[in-house]
């Protein structure tokens, strides 16, 4: 890996590496062992969306690989003040040994990869959140043992975490179903991509309408915000259309006995999910949050080590 922008650009290999290390890192800090891996490296955080799970995780996991994170918003640099993004990447390059980047378009965040002489690594786009999938696959390796054979149901928008989810899960021979609102379906090129796997790894995908066609025997269910960050002003009619995609406990019923319930958080109780699911003793979701660092350690100490 040079760069790490979406989890289709991955081989299986490539993810299989970064869950061992992971796992093994994270073992070891419980254990007091510390990873001085990146001891006198920098990476520099852009966000132009701001973020209370992809900051903290990232610093923190930085200073406990030995190295600095530098935080940089977009009042900070002039990328804020329309530089071009090819000059950021090759400045940053001469100053930094990695960059994330947390943004909007995904576009731009390839446009800096392909200038940038240092690793760039994906925080978020409004496309992609290929970081939030690896530490939930790697939730469910932990929970389950295994990936490829189970099921995931993802409910709800077919927004960039559902995009992430589909291209980590058919790379990996873990069925998905993804069940949207009739307007709100998951990328289209993502869904080609993710089929385009599936038929090299075994994994079925299935795109539907129905929460209960998806849920129906799953070892793990999903869920995510209705209302994104930029979509405050559709917060009323979101809320309308998607009413009937609540997990709540007689979807959640629907999935095997001992299925997990997962959510990249922030959640909103009483709407995309209630407190009985995401408070109750199937939730992973702490579990989840605590893996976004691990998996992201990982993913740092391979690209910047």
């Amino acid at each position: 890996m040079k760069h790490f922008l979406s989890v289709y650009d991955l081989s299986p290999r490539d993810v299989d590496e970064i869950f061992q290390l992971a796992a093994k890192m994270k073992k070891e800090l419980k254990e007091g062992v510390k990873h001085p891996l990146l001891s006198g490296k920098v990476l520099a955080m852009i966000f132009t969306k701001p973020s209370t799970r992809t900051r903290v995780s990232f610093e923190v996991g930085m200073h406990q690989l030995g190295g600095h994170a530098l935080f940089l918003n977009s009042n900070d640099i002039q990328l804020g003040r329309g530089e071009p993004i090819s000059d950021t990447a090759k400045v940053l390059s001469r100053y930094v040994d990695g960059i994330m980047i947390r943004t909007f378009k995904q576009s731009d965040v390839e446009e800096l990869a392909k200038y940038s002489s240092v690793p760039v690594i994906n925080g978020l786009t409004d496309l992609m959140h290929p970081c939030q999938a690896m530490a939930d696959l790697f939730t469910v390796l932990e929970y389950k043992g295994k990936l490829k054979g189970l099921k995931m149901a993802y409910v709800g928008d077919g927004n960039n975490v559902a995009n992430s989810l589909l291209h980590a899960c058919a790379k990996v021979g873990m069925d998905i179903a993804v069940a949207t609102p009739p307007g709100f379906e998951c990328d289209e090129k993502i869904a080609a991509e993710a089929k385009s796997d599936a038929e090299k790894s075994g994994a079925r995908i299935t795109i539907t309408h129905n929460p209960e066609e998806a849920v129906d025997n799953a070892d793990v269910v999903y869920t995510d915000t209705w209302v994104s960050m930029g979509q405050e002003a559709e917060k009323e009619k979101r809320v309308a259309i998607f009413k009937d995609y609540q997990v709540n406990e007689r979807l959640f019923s629907l999935a095997k006995e001992d299925a997990i319930f997962l959510h990249c958080l922030p959640a909103y109780r009483g709407y995309e999910v209630t407190g009985e699911v995401i408070d109750g003793p199937r939730s992973a979701v702490i579990d989840e949050a605590e893996n976004r660092m691990h998996v992201q350690k990982a993913i740092m100490a391979i690209l910047m080590g």
